[in-house]
Formats: C-alpha cells, sequence, structure tokens
C-alpha cells in the first residue's frame, strides 16, 4: 500500500468480523494504518486503487504536528506489537 492513510476505504465484512475494533486505540489518520496492520495480520489482501489528488486551492488541511508524531509512534508501536508477538 502506498498510501495507508488514503481517505476512503471499502472492507469486506468477513474483515472487520475478524478485527475486534473496541481494541484499536488509535484515531485519526494512525486509525487507518492500525486497521490495515490488523487486517494484513489476520491474512487478508490489501489493495489499493490509484486516485489522482488534486492539489488543495482554498481552504487548510487538517494534518497537524500531532496528527504526524500519531501516525509515526503508531508504526512504531504496531512494529514491536508484531516482534513481541502482542498481536496473537
Amino acid at each position: 500500500v502506498k498510501d495507508a492513510t488514503g481517505g476512503f476505504k471499502a472492507w469486506k465484512r468477513e474483515v472487520l468480523a475478524s478485527i475486534d475494533i473496541d481494541s484499536v486505540r488509535s484515531q485519526g489518520y494512525s486509525f487507518q494504518i492500525e486497521m490495515n496492520f490488523r487486517a494484513w495480520l489476520k491474512g487478508f489482501s490489501i489493495g489499493e486503487y490509484p486516485i489522482i489528488f488534486i492539489d488543495r486551492t482554498v481552504g487548510e488541511s487538517k494534518m497537524s504536528k500531532a496528527i504526524m508524531i500519531e501516525a509515526i509512534f503508531m508504526v512504531w508501536r504496531l512494529r514491536i506489537w508484531k516482534i513481541f508477538g502482542w498481536h496473537k
């Protein structure tokens, strides 16, 4: 997956049923990263359909430093989680 935080996701019911949604702690963009990771750990394939993103001409991004920091820590947390087998 080239964009783990792409805005649109379509999930099969069986994928969502296999993930304990209540145990997902992430919010915002990190939520998408964690959901992709959990689906991948369960053995589901993840497909991506590329879209063309046109640069913003009006308004402002919702991306803040706090969101970026949360996403960075989420990636490391998930990596450690997998190394120690805490996902089982």
